[in-house]
């Protein structure tokens, strides 16, 4: 490889906004046609000759000590290949659905037949599953110091109207369509090959050399599709390890584990939850003054996060202490912007009480301590009035309770989000051939978000040639390494690793071609499939004569960011809104209409960018009504592990969606952004400040179920002021 020609980093840019042919464009995805005809390959899809399947025994208990395993009835059975013990006897176990020991059979009924037959003895040990009360959690409380800022207490004092509440949110799981899982296949005694479910393609082989002995070269990832991740399938987890020891035990033969659906509802990952006792104080002319918030929430054993509160805005006097529990049910895992959407609904739920309490509208409220927001203040508020015209918020918006005749309510309620984004390390081999084909190598993975297309539309437009020419070839840790898929940072490092590559062919290419053209390199462009001098267009050739000057060679250049240049970013600001019906009889809320305002910097490709917001606001409706991981304290086990009781939101119930995505001066400039995250954050917040617009009481706590609601209004309350 040679060293790239150009002189100074500031070459590395973006395409100006009038010289952009394809990117900011709608632009359908490049894997469209084959998932929507069923050819894509999903891990589930995968079937190896010779293939058993692996099936886990769990335990019943939330807490408990191993006390004896046996499991000879399983090895004696007909068609059983391997058996193995993940946790031994006098082994602590802190959650139901725990792995205890893994069996391979010539087929799913024949493993589980063996998994029934495996008696386990267990010392049961006393369990904690609920989260909403920190005095009830004794030693598995874990208090955080109180933090101060400012003068909270004379701030309060001056404080001409104050409104306590408390808000919260509950474990919810990621419920992926596709589970967990993996197929592992050893294809000699010291290599291994492994089809997985994951957003970390190039991690995976480091994450299980250790715990297998072997070298992380000898482990290659494939992944083609993915069929949802949302933060939880970074590793390979205790199953990924035990399959490939389950391959080795039957003499090398491949082992699917995919987790079945209640195992990945119990097991596979969920957003911890977060709940708040919150005080915050104005004047009489809305200027916020004070905040105060005792918060608690639990992620397993882990604890949880600890949600940045008060969230966005920076209330100059501050008193507040976070309490993590720790409990027995499956662990957390990052969920889509993690410890965000918890932050925004205890901030925006006690701001908009505090609206309401003064009795000005939100909007004006919020708009009239946006210098709070900090650096995108003026951001914000842009986003805001644009936001409030197209959801007709002047027209629609009254004051809390609506007043009109009949059982069904309407109401209007908001909230802002924040996120980072910076694009990842990412490395690509961009090659062309001499015959003009070009290809793209590098190990990222394509979370559903449009991987593919974005390093499509960025090639294509660097290099001046239709999309349909661009080869990208994704989901093999054999290829360059690139970063896994979390923080919304893989738009960003994609697309940043890819227009350096392109850009320095380019510089290569010019430089083959240049003497036939009787030009210097840098006086040359590749506009529309052709070579030629710019501002001459008798001097020039076609890209496919352009590339037969490489010779026998191919041409190959490898992409990195970060790299010189600023072609990615990091920070973004969005609002949301949202208009609701509620009905007081039956306490069913329906969605009418949400807008999502949203920046992510430059945009590659304005369809998907879209999508993404479609798709947050989708799951944020499902988390503000329907989602909860709901535990028996009894049992300690999960109630609701099925598609039946784990409610999701459905075409019928999201309503109308609109998204509007901001660009141009004062965004583009910034570089790429990441967009996964961001829009997922607001529903919650958004929805319930609504649903207390139209009903005139607070529903404190998510999901925003018939029966929360039609308590809410009994006790008409929710938060009480004092003057």
């Amino acid at each position: 490889m040679t060293e790239p020609l150009h002189p100074s980093p500031a070459e590395y840019t973006w395409p100006e906004r009038g010289h952009r042919r394809l990117i900011g464009k709608r632009i359908s995805r490049v894997d469209g046609p084959a998932k929507v005809s069923g050819k894509a390959t999903y891990t589930y899809d995968v079937h190896r000759p010779g293939m058993l399947y692996g099936k886990i025994l769990r335990s019943p208990y939330a807490h408990a000590r191993i006390k004896s395993i046996d499991t000879s009835a399983a090895e004696k059975m007909p068609g059983v290949k391997a058996v193995h013990v993940i946790q031994g006897p006098g082994t602590e176990i802190f959650w139901a659905g725990d792995e205890i020991v893994a069996v391979a059979a010539v087929d799913e009924p024949t493993a589980e037949d063996a998994i029934r037959s495996i008696r386990v003895e267990y010392e049961i040990l006393p369990h904690l599953v609920i989260d909403t009360d920190p005095q009830r959690a004794g030693d598995l409380a874990k208090p955080t110091a109180e933090e101060v800022v400012g003068d909270p207490d004379a701030a309060f004092q001056q404080a001409e109207v104050i409104v306590e509440g408390e808000y919260g949110l509950p474990v919810i799981t990621h419920c992926c369509l596709e589970s967990h899982g993996l197929v592992a296949e050893w294809e000699d005694e010291e290599n291994l090959l492994v089809h997985i479910s994951t957003q970390a393609v190039s991690s995976i082989p480091n994450q299980m050399a250790r715990p297998l002995g072997i070298p992380a070269g000898n482990i290659r990832v494939k992944m083609d599709h993915i069929g949802g991740g949302f933060g939880s399938k970074f590793s390979p987890d205790r199953w990924g390890i035990v399959a490939a020891r389950l391959s080795k035990m039957a003499g090398g033969r491949p082992v699917k584990i995919m987790l079945e659906r209640d195992a990945e509802l119990m097991v596979a990952g969920a957003r911890p939850s977060a709940y708040g006792r919150v005080k915050v104080g104005a004047k009489k002319d809305g200027t916020l003054l004070a905040w105060e918030s005792t918060s608690w929430g639990t992620g397993g054993m882990g604890g949880g996060g600890r949600p940045p509160l008060p969230y966005i805005f920076e209330i100059p006097n501050q008193r507040k202490q976070h309490t993590a529990i720790m409990n027995h049910i499956g662990s957390a895992r990052a969920w889509r912007a993690p410890n965000h959407p918890q932050a925004c609904l205890l901030t925006m739920a006690a701001l908009e009480d505090l609206a309401a309490e003064l009795g000005m509208d939100p909007l004006d409220f919020f708009l009239k301590n946006i210098a709070l927001t900090g650096r995108r203040a003026e951001i914000y508020r842009q986003e805001l009035q644009i936001a409030a015209d197209l959801i007709g918020w002047k027209k629609h918006w009254h004051p809390r309770g609506d007043r009109s005749r009949g059982p069904i309510k309407r109401g209007l309620g908001l909230a802002i989000h924040t996120w980072g984004g910076r694009g990842h390390a990412s490395n690509c081999d961009l090659t062309i051939h001499p015959d003009g084909s070009v290809e793209i190598k590098l190990a990222s993975q394509d979370l559903g978000t449009g991987t593919r297309t974005g390093i499509t539309i960025v090639a294509a437009e660097t290099l001046g040639l239709p999309m349909d020419r661009i080869k990208v070839m994704i989901g093999d840790s054999r290829y360059p390494p690139s970063g896994p898929s979390g923080g919304s940072t893989t738009i960003g490092g994609v697309s940043s690793a890819t227009r350096r590559a392109a850009l320095d062919a380019l510089d290569q290419l010019f430089a083959k071609v240049a003497p036939a053209l009787n030009a210097r390199p840098e006086d040359l462009e590749a506009v529309q499939g052709r070579i030629g001098v710019k501002g001459d267009p008798s001097r020039s050739m076609s890209w496919e004569q352009a590339c037969a000057r490489l010779g026998g060679m191919p041409l190959t250049v490898r992409g990195r960011n970060p790299g010189p240049g600023h072609l990615t970013g990091s920070g973004v600001g969005g609002v949301q809104m949202a208009d609701v019906s509620v009905d007081v009889e039956t306490g069913v809320v329906k969605i009418n209409k949400m807008v999502a305002v949203q920046d992510c910097g430059l945009i590659i490709d304005m369809k998907t960018a879209e999508s993404q917001c479609y798709g947050a606001m989708i799951m944020g409706i499902g988390y503000a009504l329907y989602e909860e991981k709901i535990m028996d304290q009894l049992t300690g086990r999960m109630l609701n592990p099925n598609m039946e009781f784990y409610k999701l939101a459905g075409l019928g119930d999201v309503g109308e969606l609109i998204v509007h995505m901001m660009t141009g001066p004062g965004y583009d400039e910034r570089g790429v952004i990441g967009l996964g995250e961001p829009p997922v954050i607001s529903p919650g917040a958004a929805i319930s400040n609504a649903v207390a617009n139209a009903i005139g009481v607070r529903v404190p706590y998510l999901p925003l179920t018939p029966d929360r609601v039609l308590e809410a209004l009994h006790k008409k309350g929710g938060h009480h002021a004092t003057h």
